[in-house]
């Protein structure tokens, strides 16, 4: 497996700047290996975004060097490091479903069963459908964690079809 690797200088001031490149690789789904160096599997995608970061940084009064590269040595623990990423943004889908679950529960317990409410909840399944969809797309290892997510995200899209069909039995009585 061919790697990408990002190694790059900030300035110092102003601190955001830094701050910045740090969200951007994380939203990118790459990994440190060290300070300012960053690493993601080899893909176009991947080395299009990091042609644009490092580009960004140069501007910035930075420096950065994209490398293509081979490991020769710790593969294992790269690709370890790369799918714990993955893992910890699957287990955190995963806490947001129980939340959402635990907010239809709240929905039954106080007998809110309006289309408001329901365009609500939707809202915040739809939300849960993309950010999984951004984690899925960077998770070309092929984490373990997706599993569980995918099934916590079935979870909650079983539990809002039924609470749907609450919220239309309810309104259409209402009439």
């Amino acid at each position: 497996m061919r790697w990408l690797v990002l190694v790059y200088k900030v300035p110092a001031e102003p601190t955001r700047l830094r701050a910045g490149v740090w969200r951007k690789i994380k939203g990118l789904g790459a990994i440190y290996l060290q300070n300012s160096v960053a690493a993601l599997p080899q893909g176009p995608s991947a080395e299009r975004s990091f042609r644009v970061l490092r580009n960004e940084i140069v501007e910035m009064g930075g420096s950065a060097l994209l490398l293509g590269s081979e490991v020769l040595a710790g593969s294992a623990e790269i690709e370890q490091s790369f799918n714990a990423a993955r893992n910890d943004e699957y287990e955190e889908i995963v806490d947001r479903c129980q939340d959402f679950l635990g907010q239809i529960d709240k929905e039954y317990k106080a007998e809110h069963f309006t289309y408001a409410e329901l365009e609500e909840n939707d809202e915040d399944l739809v939300k849960l459908r993309n950010w999984f969809a951004k984690v899925e797309n960077r998770d070309v290892l092929a984490a373990p964690g997706k599993a569980e997510a995918t099934a916590a995200l079935a979870t909650c899209e079983q539990v809002l079809d039924e609470y749907a069909a609450r919220v239309y039995a309810e309104e259409g009585e209402g009439r």
